[in-house]
């Protein structure tokens, strides 16, 4: 039995994406079009348009459609800007799609940026708070999405450079699994 990954693109816009309020129409025509399943272990590529947290390799795992649909649209990306997808393959091609130039950062160390600034920073995994290297690779008017998580449930968390400086406004619920090598430091107390 094969999958008609087609179909089940165009279902995951219209019943997960659409109806989480993801109303940005160039956002929805990249989504329609993007191979989820290429990004994930062919013996995964079943769930690639499922409502699910999807592990792509060794603690990496895949935002949730809505997850990843919801955190594109806050950081409004516009066509000729660079990005930086950090852990976030499916998230790089659909920046790449809607005609962005995209550095990928995959690989051991994630939480130091490349040199240069980005006006979009996406993680698709989740931090118990966003690297302050993360924050400096932002251009004056750059975005970083990242969903922070320290308990059961984290936030979508947008960061957003100025002349003066990083402000940090919260966004949506979303609880995915915590990216490894950025789990929350145990502390004591008491």
């Amino acid at each position: 039995m094969s999958t008609d990954f087609a179909a089940a693109r165009l279902n995951m816009v219209e019943s997960q994406i659409r109806t989480a309020d993801v109303t940005d129409l160039p956002l929805q025509d990249a989504l329609r079009v993007v191979a989820r399943e290429t990004v994930v272990p062919p013996s995964k590529a079943y769930l690639a348009y499922a409502d699910a947290d999807i592990e792509y390799a060794p603690g990496r795992w895949l935002l949730r459609p809505r997850e990843v649909g919801k955190l594109l649209q806050a950081l409004k990306p516009r066509e000729g800007e660079k990005a930086l997808a950090i852990a976030a393959p499916y998230a790089a091609a659909v920046l790449e799609k809607m005609g962005l130039a995209v550095t990928r950062l995959e690989g051991d160390d994630l939480k130091t940026a490349p040199a240069g600034t980005f006006d979009v920073i996406i993680c698709e995994g989740a931090v118990a708070a966003a690297p302050k290297s993360w924050r400096d690779a932002l251009a004056v008017g750059g975005r970083l999405g990242v969903v922070e998580r320290t308990g059961p449930v984290g936030r979508a968390v947008i960061y957003l450079r100025a002349e003066d400086g990083v402000g940090r406004r919260l966004d949506f619920d979303a609880s995915p699994p915590i990216l490894a090598g950025f789990e929350v430091e145990p502390s004591f107390s008491f």
